[in-house]
């Protein structure tokens, strides 16, 4: 068992804690950097998927999981994103310039969404946010001259500075880059007094009042930057698929996203990007088992939505901090064993909920 003694304000907010940390974020970085050379070119592209939706779910954790705010409309700023990476790629533009726009385009959507926060919250604010989902996807459906409507637009390679990004691997490696940055900006946004602010807002916004903080900007910055990232996800993932169409927006893709961070666990970054990894994974092992069930089952359809909501539903009764907060109980069984008791960090359930993913 580790025992961290703080003398200091700056351990408090330092990324990492202890060598332990350094070692092993280190050996991940080394796998992530080999990883064309480790994968095959299938596994090497979901990898990239996990990349992209890691970026939005990072998004999407600091608006439900920091903030206590819900959108199930969050695919439309995913596909603002991608629609503007598209739009701004095929005039010429280069690569970092266009995801900047777009990442800004889909904050600007952000604010207007998050205006209703103000005066609504939860399962209010939920509605609002799915009733814009549903008029986006309607704009990118009939908007014929700018999203190409039902048949869909093509998105070319990456390109800038004389430079095309025409293999999986040199894609793979964009992502990446992109993912590792975006990574660092929220950590370091989450210790700033922003990212407190956020926190406290959460855990309570009378609290948070009558501490200073002005609710109404910060839960409008919440949003925007939340969409920002959506926004730089969808111009990911514009580029990774090459063709965009409405259908890949609508609100079952919100509802996905949605799933994703609460699956992963709310309140945690490895949460945004464990999700990730539940949503590209899972597909491909219901695929992977439906030929052993029986035909009833195997060939029914919906089995995906049956097994997602089922696993949903598991989570939400038996593990409600996800799956960051079952590794969380599985390394404190393993560095306490033999004298792990079932019930030994009961207590904790009544600290407040900034106190609990540490």
């Amino acid at each position: 068992m580790r025992f961290l003694f703080k003398t200091d304000y700056g351990q408090d907010i330092r990324l990492a804690k202890h060598g332990g940390h350094v070692f092993w974020y280190g050996l991940l970085c080394l796998w992530l950097l080999a990883a064309p050379w480790l994968l095959s070119e299938y596994l090497l592209a979901q990898l990239t998927f996990i990349l992209i939706y890691g970026v939005v779910g990072l998004g999407l954790m600091l608006l439900a999981g920091f903030t206590g705010l819900f959108s199930i409309g969050h695919a439309a700023f995913f596909g603002v994103g991608a629609y503007a990476q598209a739009v701004l790629t095929g005039y010429g533009w280069p690569f970092p310039f266009a995801l900047l726009a777009g990442a800004a385009l889909s904050a600007a959507v952000g604010v207007v969404v998050g205006l209703p926060a103000l005066r609504v919250k939860g399962i209010y604010l939920g509605i609002a946010t799915l009733s814009f989902g549903f008029i986006v996807a309607e704009v990118f459906s009939r908007w014929e001259s700018v999203t190409g409507g039902n048949a869909g637009k093509t998105v070319g390679a990456v390109k800038m500075f004389g430079w095309t990004a025409d293999s999986a691997a040199s894609f793979y490696f964009v992502c990446l880059v992109v993912a590792v940055l975006a990574t660092l900006a929220c950590l370091n946004l989450l210790r700033s007094p922003t990212g407190r602010a956020f926190v406290a807002i959460r855990d309570s916004e009378i609290s948070a009042q009558s501490m200073g903080i002005h609710l109404a900007r910060y839960k409008t910055l919440s949003f925007a930057i939340s969409a920002a990232l959506a926004g730089i996800g969808g111009a990911l993932y514009a580029h990774q698929i090459r063709f965009l169409s409405p259908d890949q927006f609508d609100i079952v893709q919100s509802i996905d996203l949605l799933l994703m961070v609460v699956i992963g666990g709310l309140g945690s970054i490895h949460g945004a990007f464990l999700g990730a990894i539940f949503l590209i994974g899972l597909p491909q092992a219901i695929s992977a088992v439906k030929d052993y069930l029986p035909q009833a089952i195997g060939q029914a359809p919906g089995l995906k939505a049956v097994v997602y909501g089922a696993v949903l539903v598991g989570f939400v009764l038996f593990e409600p901090l996800g799956l960051y907060g079952r590794w969380l109980k599985v390394r404190a069984y393993l560095q306490l064993f033999p004298f792990y008791r079932k019930g030994l960090f009961r207590r904790q359930k009544s600290f407040q909920k900034s106190e609990r993913l540490r």
